[in-house]
């Protein structure tokens, strides 16, 4: 028995899987926002020391932020690209984020890259990059 091709990406489904994946990170939902990424996702955030090397990684540092009070408070995208190569698509944006922590509010404005791929039927992120948008830019 040979399996089916996956459908080809299209723009519409790549924008909607990235829509979710912002909008659970904007509530911090856990659970909604993990689920978006392939298990074995990779990392590459500005703010760590070191690629965070699968989802199970990044799950831990999510849940000591969130157990010493971090939030979402809101979270803005913009300047949206989508590029799709064969079975890949790439969602890259401008992100405008403001946390919460203790009673204190942080904004930033950073870059993010998001590779997008089908697995078994739905599109889910196997790599993630943030990088700090230079003052002059934001």
């Amino acid at each position: 028995m040979t399996e089916e091709p996956e459908a080809a990406l299209t723009p519409p489904e790549v924008l909607a899987a990235a829509d979710h994946l912002i909008g659970a990170f904007r509530t911090t939902d856990a659970a909604a926002y993990f689920a978006a990424f392939h298990e074995q996702a990779s990392f590459a955030f500005h703010t760590e020391p070191s690629v965070l090397p699968d989802r199970a990684t990044y799950e831990e540092l999510w849940r000591g932020w969130t157990d010493a009070g971090w939030r979402v408070i809101s979270c803005e995208s913009a300047d949206r690209l989508i590029t799709i190569v064969g079975d890949t698509a790439t969602f890259t944006h401008t992100v405008r984020t403001t946390t919460e922590q203790d009673g204190l509010q942080s904004s930033t404005v950073e870059r993010e890259s998001i590779v997008f791929t089908r697995v078994e039927g739905r599109l889910v992120a196997v790599h993630e990059h943030l990088s700090i948008v230079p003052e002059v830019m934001a």
